[in-house]
């Protein structure tokens, strides 16, 4: 890990360690468009909290997608499928999120559906009271439907014509952002980048255009216009 990024990680990870002192974990979000490095961040991240002596776990939204069925049901190179139909979000907070806030019971589902198999998982109730930090990565995690549920999150600021490059590196496809391919996915987070402005309502943002060389973007740059062009 470069020095700029492992710096990075160091100024959040101090931020979150001072943030963790409440009743209950904390709840870390890392949100950015698909490509924009969120796995790769938010375990990265986990490990260097766990450095610091804090028990961490890690989920990801991407255990709560719906079905094949439901996220399809708009077509499948609609944006506004994308955006909508995506995820389970009321699993997301119940089985999730709700039991991790102040009086909730701990006791968590990380994942109801295996999106690669298309099928559902059986639910396996964990308890996470010995835990001090959940890190939890995603895109769309600024949605309304979600925001009240974050203590700290990241928004990954990265152009769309590096996200869907690293995208067709990792899964195969077209590398361009303009392909046709590429639509449902660009212009549906287009359609959260819009409604949703996360880079401004983010309590830290990276840019991670450059993985070598993260670094926060500072809060006078954070009102920018934002549609993953730059």
């Amino acid at each position: 890990m470069s020095g700029r990024r492992a710096a990075t990680l160091a100024t959040i990870a101090d931020a979150v360690v001072a943030a963790a002192g409440g009743d209950g974990p904390l709840r870390v979000g890392v949100d950015g468009v698909d490509g924009s490095g969120k796995t790769h961040f938010a375990d990265e991240l986990a490990a260097v909290l766990a450095q610091r002596d804090l028990a961490v776990a890690r989920a990801s939204i991407d255990g709560f997608h719906r079905p094949a069925a439901a996220r399809y049901r708009r077509g499948r190179t609609s944006p506004e499928g994308f955006y909508h139909d995506s995820y389970d979000l009321d699993a997301l907070r119940g089985l999730l999120l709700d039991p991790l806030a102040p009086g909730g019971d701990r006791q968590v589902v990380r994942a109801i559906h295996d999106v690669d198999a298309e099928r559902p998982v059986p639910h396996v109730v964990e308890d996470l009271s010995g835990v001090r930090v959940v890190v939890v990565d995603g895109i769309f995690l600024h949605r309304p439907e979600l925001r009240d549920s974050w203590d700290f999150t990241v928004f990954l600021d990265v152009d769309f014509a590096v996200s869907v490059a690293r995208m067709a590196g990792r899964d195969g496809g077209d590398p361009s952002r303009d392909s046709p391919s590429n639509r449902r996915y660009v212009e549906g987070q287009r359609l959260y980048l819009a409604g949703c402005d996360p880079r401004r309502r983010a309590t830290v943002v990276v840019d991670n255009d450059d993985l070598a060389d993260a670094h926060l973007v500072p809060a006078t740059a954070r009102d920018a216009p934002l549609d993953g062009d730059g």
